[in-house]
């Protein structure tokens, strides 16, 4: 028999009081409306995955467990444990107290379908749509910026690879010069991953193009290789995001080109990119103000790098391949918008 997302019990209210974490499971549970999600999720995966002996499980339940494994940084194993002996978690979830957790291989299946369908952006937007009607989510800004991240599986020995050196904010250099050097491709090495050079130290993974409210609340994300330039990556995350008309873009230098300029012209939106010199020319008096201007707004994209680093132990690839690294980031985003909401909405009650 298909398990559903069951009404807690009597025993699980008493209990659940105690548990300082059901309140924030609450709230989020009161402020999303998960049907949506769920007509999401189920495009792909429409009756679960049955192991011997063992029931299928509500969509809904897989993806809160998803959410779990996000928050709290752990495996599939380890989120299976924890689900089965936490009683906060197992509500959250939908179980019941006779109800035992879905195990590691039907968790990572459930993830692998979403993946293959290109689903986890669709969530993303729907659940900022919703944080966007209760006002959690301000489109009057959009900040962009780039961060790696790093994979375990990196190819090991004396060997010769493909590396990039990543653009400097102090470099009026343009960012999408690289650096010829030969790739390898070893086995039990991820083949998506790509070399990189950041402030003087070597990288081998991902890169991640965020795109932020003025909050620092995820609006999209573009994943490509860690050698990619973040100059020829403006466009398509600020597609995703939605924006309306003439909101102003805030980036780094390293996203000034006359081609990112036509790019904001065609999208109807106000550039924010900040000022570099050239050769030969150095940036004037105004356009020092303004970048200065612009860094105030801008750096709070990096607050979201940092605090997705610190809370959810971002910025290392949990899995192998360019898509389901996305999808890994697309859950980090989710779960860093919903985590910060309960605060936003308090905050906006007393202003």
């Amino acid at each position: 028999m298909k398990q559903t997302l069951s009404s807690p019990s009597f025993a699980d209210v008493v209990l659940g009081h105690r548990k300082v974490k059901q309140t924030f499971f609450s709230q989020i549970d009161k402020l999303i409306d998960w049907t949506p999600i769920r007509g999401i999720i189920e495009i792909a995966y429409t009756k679960g995955y049955k192991s011997t002996g063992r029931p299928s499980y509500d969509s809904l339940i897989l993806f809160k467990i998803e959410l779990l494994r996000t928050w709290y940084g752990l495996s599939d194993g380890e989120v299976e444990e924890q689900v089965n002996d936490r009683l906060s978690f197992s509500r959250f979830v939908g179980l019941g107290l006779e109800d035992t957790a879905p195990d590691s291989t039907t968790v990572c299946r459930f993830r692998n379908t979403l993946v293959e369908a290109e689903l986890y952006d669709m969530v993303l937007n729907e659940i900022n749509r919703q944080l966007e009607s209760k006002g959690v989510i301000v489109k009057r800004g959009a900040i962009i910026d780039a961060s790696i991240t790093d994979t375990p599986r990196r190819p090991r020995g004396r060997k010769e690879y493909e590396v990039v050196e990543d653009r400097n904010e102090a470099d009026s250099r343009d960012s999408s010069e690289k650096a010829m050097v030969k790739e390898v491709i070893k086995p039990n090495v991820d083949g998506d991953a790509r070399w990189i050079k950041k402030m003087g130290k070597l990288h081998f993974g991902y890169k991640r193009h965020t795109v932020t409210d003025e909050n620092g609340l995820i609006l999209a994300e573009e994943t490509t290789a860690a050698n990619e330039s973040d100059i020829k990556h403006l466009e398509t995350p600020l597609q995703k995001a939605n924006l309306p008309v003439r909101t102003p873009v805030y980036a780094d230098k390293g996203y000034n080109s006359s081609e990112n300029k036509e790019v904001l012209t065609r999208m109807k939106l106000k550039s924010r990119i900040m000022h570099k010199g050239v050769r030969g020319k150095k940036i004037t008096e105004r356009e020092q103000r303004i970048n200065v201007s612009i860094s105030k707004i801008r750096y709070r994209v990096e607050r979201t790098f940092g605090s997705m680093h610190r809370w959810f132990r971002a910025g290392v690839a949990r899995y192998v391949g360019l898509a389901k690294t996305h999808a890994q980031h697309i859950m980090e985003a989710v779960a860093y918008n919903l985590y910060r909401t309960p605060g936003i909405i308090v905050s906006n009650s007393l202003k």
